[in-house]
Order: structure tokens, then C-alpha cells, then sequence
């Protein structure tokens, strides 16, 4: 039996985006509420446009009772086309997988979301050609493979160039230019060892490559263009205290000797001029050894989020009572716990050993983005600032040449090279966000928009493979509107997607800014930090790789020419003691919110993120409570006593 809400009588139309297209819809559908299995739901309109899958009811043409935290571009009954995972028609009440061409039509629709809500409709009582037209339109338009070109984030582009290169570049720092290279150099005070070249200009050297990036000071234009780019450190970010934070990409397999000799010959050079013993030691970390693969993550991840996609609460009560099991037996938890790890043993050479690290991986596009952006988050308190934390983002992973359409899977190619490797950053971040609170201008909320926008089309920030695929698909001429090229949003203009309120959840109004030092008070407040309890109880499992390997010229050499260190190298001895040792001693001193971070990755320290995985479970739901509602009170009571300082002010003015 299905417990219904009258059918609407007034025609809802969708609200439609500039450059976004009505493509098909179904009238007289039913969206289940599920909150338990009774059937409960609401009719209304199915529709499917260029940009989204929208469900609209009558409460959708109003403005009551809409949520203190709204996105003013994506409806709680929005999907995006790229937000679609997998879409289920129910026949004679089983499932199956809808991919393609359809022979018969189903009667019941389950969408599954990479944000982790699941939509049920019925298709029962909706007209025999509407249910034909919106289920082939849906899924055709969400999973069948696309051209870069037939992506929203083009349509909205050229029907909207106006909107577009607003953003005050003063916020966030784009990395586009050589001059934001110069700054952050002089800002890390790295420019007295390493130098940004422009020698990509026009991208003669290599399509992977930014057309600005920084490298050791002795390394010349002729060898970035001999290598295209391969086997370069190229900088990260300068320690306090001099050392650096390098990557490097491998170079391939080479079944031509003379080849493999002369960048043997060449990476010596590169090796000799990094590390100047006892002056400037140099270690390295083959991350693809060390760390999961990119397979291995998604693997994990996938298993991790059908944790989270519950039909209805019959599914979610019976999986409550083995859910820490099947927590445990995903791994995801333990990846990020490894990743972690691996961070701290950087941020131990850099602050303790004053050591070079070179990270090394085949491309040094996905994990070698995950541990510096960590390490730098750790080490450097600019980067827990809002627009700094965006600055680093743009700079490691947007510009840095991040895979995000083949990993975000945003073309739908059947030959997947998806893996969540900005998703498990985001997941690390929130460790630390979460033990740390005060040392953040961020909050958690932010982090879950964040992840959020990956699959909204209106940005190019999470859209493109390279700064090279980005900037040819802008210089072509916008045939809409013969307007030239493309000029497309950034996601960290937040009023595109929320207005003033709302974006004040996405900063902590506990965070206190760096205090300028003072030359006559050396000593600063600590604070003690508190220990709090998981969600999991991960068991913590020993790496069975150790971390770095000795500084040895021909053992670097013959890793970044693509063979494993590990079958030719026994790690040092001296690396868990010290490491152990570092951390322990760091963790049995109060807290500097503004100094040096180290999450705790032992056990039950590491947990789910609450937030983004159980958001859309009302079982898990804590009603009028929860991050949210924590935040909007505060709000409420910083608005009072600022009104009350005001008033009193005034008062005095008066009485003066």
C-alpha cells in the first residue's frame, strides 16, 4: 500500500541555468520518502536537463521552510549528470543494473549519487511513452560516455560569460602566472635555492606540465626540454628552516641501453646537485611502494561507500549490528591511516633531520599531491587558512596536473581510470580538522561542500586533466554568443552557490589568526589537546613497507628510471624508532594550534567522517542537533554580543 500526497495541480516548471536545456520529463511521479518501509512519499515531475536529474513537487515552487544551509545552484531534489553513480530499475521487485539500451522499461527507478543519496521513483501510475522518454534520457545522459565539449560546464559558459572572472584574485592565488610562483617562493623563503622557469611556455616541453613551475636553481631550460620534464625535482614548498619539498616523475622503462645511460648519467647530475652531504642530505619516497595503489583505493572506497547507500531502514538496521566489521573489512580507514603516516615521516625529515624529500611516482599527479599537500597542511599554518588551504589545492592538484576528468570519471569512458584520490586528501584533511578544531579557519562543512563540487559543472576547477587541456578548450571561439574564448568560474567564488549566511558554516568561528610575533614575549599559550572518542575501532596494522631508503646515487637512479627501490635496497633500521620517537615526543607536549600539527593515527583515532557519509540517513540523524545546528547557534550568539558591543559603543559616544 502507498501512502500518498495528492498529485500537484499547478504546473511546476524546473529552474533552469543559463545555457541549460529541458531535455525530457514525466509527469505523475512518485519519489518515496525513506524513512521506513511504508511507502510514504510524494508525486510530482521527473525531469532530465543538460546539467541535472530534478524531482519537482509542489513544494518545490515554494520558499518556505527552506534549510538554514541552501545551495542556490543544486535543489535537494537535484542531481548533476556527473553526480550520478548508478541507476537501478526495479522489475517485478528485483534490481538490475541499467547501462544502456533498454528492452523493457522498469516500474520503479533507484538513482545512487557519488554524494551518497540514493532516489527511489515509481514509475506505475506515469504514462507509458513519458516513462519510455525520461528513463532512456536519464540514463543515457548520465552513463554513456561524452566529449569533454558536451559537458554543461560549456553550455553554462557560453550563455553566461558575464559571470564569469569576477573572483577577486587577491583571496586565493591561482598559480597561473610566474609572478605567483615568485611570490610563494619568497613567501617560503625558497628563492635562494630554487628558481620558477617559464622554459613550458606554449607548453614546449611537455602537455602534463604547468606552464609556470619551480625547480632547483642549477637545473637548466636544456635539461627540463631533453627529458620533457621527466626526472626534474620539481618544488613544492620550503620548510622554516631551509630543507624542501620536492616530486619527480619516473621516467618510462627504456629497453634502449643508451638510453638508460644517459639518464642515468643525467639523474646523477640531478642527484649531486640536491644532496651536498653533511650540508644537504637528500631522501627520497617511491610512493607507488609504499603506499596503496590507485586501484587498490578506489577498490577500497568502493566497498566503503555501499556502507552508506541504504534503500531504506530494514537495510540499514540489519547491517547496524555488523557494521564495524564491515568497516574494518573495507580498508578504507586503514588506507588513510597509512597516507597519514606516510606525511608524518616527511614532516619528520623536513622539521627534525632538516632533509631534502624527493617524492617519486610515475606520473607525480595522484599521490604525490595527497602527501604534499598533507605535509604542508601539517607544517604550515597559512595553509589551514581558508584561502590558503584553496591556494594550495590550485597549486598541487589544479595546476599541479591532476587527473581530476579521468579520476573524477566525468566522461563516463568505459575504460575507467577512476580512483577517489582527491576524496581520500579531503578524508585526511578531515582528521585533522577534526582533532585539531582551533587550527583551522575551515570547517568540516566546508570540506564536505568541497567534496560536494567536485561534480558540479559550472567550474573548471575540478573538470579538466591539466592546465593544457584547460587552456586549449578555452582558446576555441564560443560559437553562442562569437563572444571569443571561454571564460569559465572557479569553484572558490562561494557566493555562486551560497549566499552570505550560509557561507559563514564554512568558517570556524573559533579560529583564532597567527599573532605577529613579539620580540619581548617568546613564549606563547598552549593548549592541551583533548582526546576524543571514534565512531570505529579500527585495528592498527603495521606497514609492511618501511618508509625512506638510504640517500644512495645509484639506488635513486635506478628507481626513478621505473623499477621498484625495494628489491634493491633494505630500508633503514633506524626509521621506526625514529619515527615512534618523533611522534610520541610531539604528542606528550601541549599544542600549538599555529605551529606544527601531527594527526593521531593510532587505532580508534582515526574516523569516519560523520558529516559527508551519514548525512542522508535519518536513523543516523541527530534531529535539531549536530554540526550544523552547533554552528548556527554560535552564529546566533556571536550576532548578539556584537549588537550588544555596538549598542554599548554608541551609549558611550553619548555620554562623552
Amino acid at each position: 500500500e502507498i501512502h500518498i500526497k495528492e498529485p500537484i495541480e499547478k504546473e511546476v516548471n524546473p529552474r533552469l541555468l543559463p545555457g541549460e536545456l529541458l531535455l525530457c520529463e514525466a509527469s505523475t511521479v512518485y519519489k518515496y520518502i525513506q524513512e521506513d518501509g511504508s511507502n510514504r512519499g510524494t508525486y510530482g515531475k521527473l525531469v532530465c536537463t543538460n546539467f541535472k536529474i530534478a524531482f519537482l513537487d509542489d513544494d518545490s515552487a515554494s520558499d518556505d521552510n527552506e534549510p538554514q544551509f541552501k545551495n542556490k545552484i543544486v535543489g535537494e531534489n537535484d542531481i548533476t549528470l556527473q553526480c550520478v553513480d548508478q541507476i537501478y530499475g526495479v522489475y517485478d521487485e528485483k534490481k538490475k543494473l541499467l547501462t544502456g539500451q533498454l528492452r523493457k522499461y522498469p516500474e520503479k527507478l533507484i538513482i545512487y549519487c557519488k554524494d551518497l543519496r540514493v532516489f527511489h521513483f515509481c514509475l506505475r501510475y506515469t504514462k507509458e511513452e513519458e516513462v519510455k522518454r525520461i528513463v532512456s534520457g536519464i540514463v543515457h545522459h548520465s552513463q554513456t560516455p561524452k566529449l569533454l565539449k558536451r559537458l554543461f560546464l560549456f553550455s553554462y559558459a557560453s550563455a553566461a560569460p558575464n559571470n564569469t572572472g569576477k573572483y577577486g584574485r587577491n583571496q586565493t592565488v591561482m598559480f597561473d602566472t610566474l609572478e605567483d610562483w615568485r611570490d610563494e617562493l619568497e613567501r617560503t623563503k625558497g628563492n635562494v635555492k630554487y628558481k620558477a622557469v617559464t622554459t613550458n611556455e606554449g607548453y614546449r616541453v611537455s602537455e602534463k606540465l604547468p606552464l609556470y613551475f619551480v625547480v632547483p636553481i642549477c637545473v637548466s631550460d636544456e635539461s627540463i626540454l631533453k627529458y620533457e620534464g621527466r626526472g626534474i625535482p620539481i618544488w613544492c614548498w620550503s620548510c622554516h628552516n631551509g630543507a624542501a619539498l620536492l616530486k619527480m616523475s619516473a621516467f618510462p622503462k627504456e629497453q634502449d641501453d643508451s638510453a638508460s645511460q644517459m639518464q642515468k648519467a643525467f639523474l646523477d647530475g640531478i642527484y649531486k646537485t640536491i644532496s651536498k652531504p653533511p650540508y644537504e642530505l637528500l631522501k627520497m619516497e617511491d610512493l607507488s611502494s609504499s603506499l596503496p595503489s590507485l586501484q587498490d583505493i578506489q577498490t577500497a572506497y568502493t566497498r566503503f561507500k555501499q556502507l552508506f547507500l541504504i534503500d531504506n531502514s530494514t537495510d540499514f538496521w540489519a547491517t547496524d549490528v555488523k557494521w564495524f566489521s564491515l568497516l574494518e573489512s573495507t580498508n578504507w580507514l586503514e588506507i588513510i591511516r597509512r597516507v597519514l603516516k606516510k606525511a608524518i615521516e616527511v614532516a619528520e625529515c623536513l622539521e627534525r633531520q632538516h632533509t631534502n624529500v624527493l617524492l617519486i611516482e610515475e606520473s607525480a599527479t595522484d599521490l604525490c599531491c595527497v602527501i604534499s599537500t598533507l605535509v604542508q597542511v601539517m607544517m604550515d599554518s597559512y595553509s589551514r587558512t581558508k584561502s590558503g588551504f584553496q591556494s594550495l589545492i590550485q597549486k598541487e592538484w589544479v595546476i599541479g596536473g591532476h587527473g581530476f576528468l579521468d579520476r573524477c570519471n566525468h566522461l563516463h569512458k568505459s575504460d575507467k581510470e577512476e580512483a577517489p584520490v582527491f576524496l581520500l586528501l579531503l578524508n585526511c584533511v578531515w582528521q585533522l580538522v577534526q582533532q585539531y578544531p582551533p587550527a583551522f579557519e575551515f570547517t568540516e562543512t566546508y570540506l564536505t561542500v568541497l567534496s560536494d563540487s567536485l561534480y558540479v559543472p559550472i567550474f573548471s576547477t575540478f573538470f579538466f586533466n591539466s592546465q593544457h587541456q584547460k587552456d586549449t578548450n578555452m582558446s576555441g571561439e564560443n560559437l553562442q554568443t562569437q563572444s571569443g574564448p571561454f571564460r569559465f568560474l572557479t569553484v572558490w567564488d562561494w557566493s555562486v552557490q551560497f549566499d552570505p549566511k550560509a557561507q559563514a558554516f564554512l568558517n570556524n568561528t573559533l579560529y583564532v589568526e597567527k599573532p605577529k610575533p613579539d620580540k619581548s614575549q617568546r613564549k606563547t599559550t598552549r593548549f592541551k589537546h583533548q582526546r576524543q572518542l571514534s565512531l570505529p575501532l579500527t585495528q592498527t596494522k603495521p606497514s609492511t613497507k618501511r618508509g625512506f631508503f638510504r640517500e644512495e646515487t645509484d639506488h635513486l637512479i635506478k628507481n626513478i628510471l621505473g623499477k621498484r627501490i625495494g628489491k634493491f635496497i633494505n630500508s633503514s633500521d633506524e626509521l621506526p624508532n625514529s619515527f615512534r620517537e618523533f611522534y610520541d615526543s610531539w604528542h606528550s607536549k601541549p599544542v600549538d594550534y599555529h605551529g606544527l600539527l601531527l594527526p593521531r593515527i593510532d587505532g580508534p583515532e582515526i574516523k569516519v567522517w560523520a558529516q559527508r557519509y551519514l548525512r542522508w540517513i535519518p536513523e543516523a540523524q541527530l534531529h535539531g542537533g549536530g554540526t550544523i545546528a552547533t554552528a548556527a547557534k554560535i552564529l546566533d550568539l556571536i550576532e548578539e554580543v556584537q549588537s550588544l558591543q555596538v549598542k554599548m559603543d554608541e551609549e558611550h559616544s553619548q555620554a562623552v
